[in-house]
């Protein structure tokens, strides 16, 4: 089989890695599917090699490695069925099988299989696995680069990630922030309300402005859903904040059954995802001023020469002659 362009040598280093006794097929796994979901568009002979070379790392990877993979392939609007199957994001449709059907074919009633319980690894992985900034860098970009159509399907899957979401509000001040923001949206106040929200969320201004100012609305919905914000409040917000978005009905009906049926964990996986967003762009910034850097450049700086005679030596000794 040939290896995809987007991975060459994919059968060599599998090779290399028996030979030398290095496991690689978690970071290959990994690899393999940042590539695949950096595009939106895949070719048939992309998506089939995909499907080939993952289903041929899934079973033989750690728990840990598997989870993380799933929970990037959830929300990735494009997965390949055959995968999302095999790593149980899509019921498997049995008549796709043909053992199956020659089964239901002499068998009935048809045999079903018991649901597998979960494994320890598998349970403590679902309550603990975090997001790295990074991770939710990449979760950000998706999100906000996606359609309307694709950002609901995000949205659902992300109920169902192994992720850890942020943590609830506190009532108190969830409900103070409402009340302030559904005053700044009469007032249309867009600098008041995007302070406040950033405010409440724990967001920083430039991550709030964009949840804001997002002319998709998925964002606020999602923003709303992590304060706990009633729906009528929220079509309120809604048509008062934008007077664009308000103008059109059908925008404004779109947002409220997506709100209606968008579930707390889902918004709370993305608060935390644009936390971890911040997180991610902090370090970047400030990556040349780690220790480790300072240290690489101090071995690396050529030593000064000493001077042989200290400066305002010579003017002493020729003052005192």
């Amino acid at each position: 089989m040939t290896a995809p362009p987007m991975f060459p040598g994919f059968d060599g280093l599998m090779t290399l890695s028996r030979r030398e006794g290095v496991d690689i097929r978690p970071t290959l796994l990994r690899v393999l599917t940042d590539l695949y979901v950096q595009t939106s568009v895949h070719s048939a002979d992309e998506e089939r090699q995909f499907v080939e070379l993952t289903s041929r790392l899934i079973d033989q990877v750690d728990d840990t490695t598997r989870a993380a993979v799933r929970a990037r392939l959830s929300i990735y609007p494009h997965t390949p069925r055959p995968i999302a199957q095999r790593l149980g994001l899509l019921p498997v449709d049995r008549d796709e099988l043909p053992l199956a059907r020659a089964i239901a074919q002499t068998v009935s009633p048809p045999l079903v299989p018991e649901p597998r319980p979960p494994s320890a690894a598998e349970q403590r992985l679902t309550a603990q696995l975090t997001m790295q900034p990074n991770d939710a860098a990449q979760i950000n970009d998706m999100f906000f680069a996606a359609n309307a159509n694709e950002r609901a399907r995000i949205l659902h899957n992300l109920a169902d990630t192994p992720l850890r979401p942020a943590a609830r509000i506190y009532s108190v001040r969830a409900a103070r922030a409402i009340q302030t923001l559904e005053n700044a949206a009469y007032a249309a106040d867009t600098d008041s309300f995007t302070r406040e929200l950033g405010d409440a969320l724990i967001l920083p201004f430039r991550v709030a402005t964009q949840v804001v100012n997002d002319p998709g609305g998925e964002p606020m919905a999602c923003a709303a859903k992590a304060l706990a914000m009633p729906g009528e409040v929220f079509e309120r917000v809604l048509m008062f904040l934008d007077p664009t978005l308000g103008a059109s009905v059908n925008r404004v009906y779109r947002l409220s059954r997506l709100y209606d049926n968008l579930s707390e964990r889902a918004a709370l996986i993305m608060l935390a995802a644009w936390r971890g967003t911040a997180v991610a762009v902090t370090r970047a910034k400030y990556r040349p001023a780690l220790y480790e850097d300072e240290r690489q450049r101090a071995r690396a700086a050529q030593p000064q020469p000493r001077p042989l005679q200290q400066p305002g030596v010579a003017a002493a000794r020729s003052s005192s002659k």
